[in-house]
C-alpha cells in the first residue's frame, strides 16, 4: 500500500535480499529515473535487468530516444553522446550524492547491457508486473516470484504513492507472468 514502513520497494528489498535473483523483468506503464534509482542498490548482484515500458518514460530516456539511440550501446560514440545527455541532466538537477551516483551507475548499466530498456512501438499497456526469477527453473521451492499491481516503476509508485500490489510465487504464476 506504500503506507509506513509497508512500501513496494521495501518488498522488493525483502525480495533481493533473501532470493538469488538472477533475472529481474518489469513491464510497467510508466518509467521515471527516480524509481530506477531508488531501486539500483537492490540490483547490484543482478546480472540481466529488462525493463518494457508501456506508455511514458521521463526526460531521460526521450532525449536519448529523439536522438537516435535505443539503449543499444554499441560503439563509443553513442555512449559518450548519451553520457554528455546525462551529464546536462545532474547540471540542472537539484544536487545529492545519491542521484549522481544512481546516473553514473545507469549509465553503466546501460553501456554494460546490464539493463536492456524497451518501449512498446504501438501498444499503451498500463500492466504493471515485476519479475525476480533465479538463475535455474526448478518446481521443486518455486525458482522466484512475481508482483502485480498498480506501481509503475517511478519513485511515487514504489514508495510514496497509495497502491496496491500482490505477490505471487508459485512456478506455474511465474511463467505465466
Amino acid at each position: 500500500t506504500n503506507s509506513g514502513t509497508n512500501t513496494l520497494l521495501n518488498k522488493f528489498e525483502g525480495v533481493f535480499t533473501y532470493t538469488n535473483v538472477h533475472f529481474f523483468d518489469a513491464l510497467v506503464g510508466y518509467f521515471r529515473s527516480s524509481g530506477y534509482f531508488r531501486l539500483r542498490k537492490h540490483l547490484e548482484k543482478v546480472p540481466k535487468i529488462r525493463i518494457l515500458v508501456g506508455i511514458n518514460v521521463d526526460r531521460l530516456i526521450q532525449e536519448a530516444a529523439s536522438k537516435g539511440l535505443e539503449f543499444h550501446f554499441n560503439n563509443e560514440k553513442t555512449v559518450q553522446e548519451f553520457i554528455s545527455t546525462m551529464r546536462d541532466d545532474i547540471q540542472k538537477a537539484e544536487y545529492s550524492r545519491d542521484v549522481e551516483d544512481g546516473i553514473v551507475q545507469f549509465i553503466q548499466d546501460v553501456a554494460t547491457k546490464k539493463i536492456e530498456i524497451r518501449a512498446h512501438p504501438d501498444k499503451n499497456i498500463h500492466a504493471k508486473l515485476y519479475i525476480f526469477r533465479q538463475s535455474i527453473e526448478h518446481e521443486h521451492a518455486g525458482y522466484g516470484s512475481v508482483i502485480t499491481g498498480s506501481s509503475n516503476l517511478t519513485e511515487q509508485g514504489i514508495e510514496t504513492n497509495f497502491e496496491f500490489n500482490v505477490e505471487l510465487r508459485d512456478t506455474g504464476d511465474i511463467k505465466f507472468a
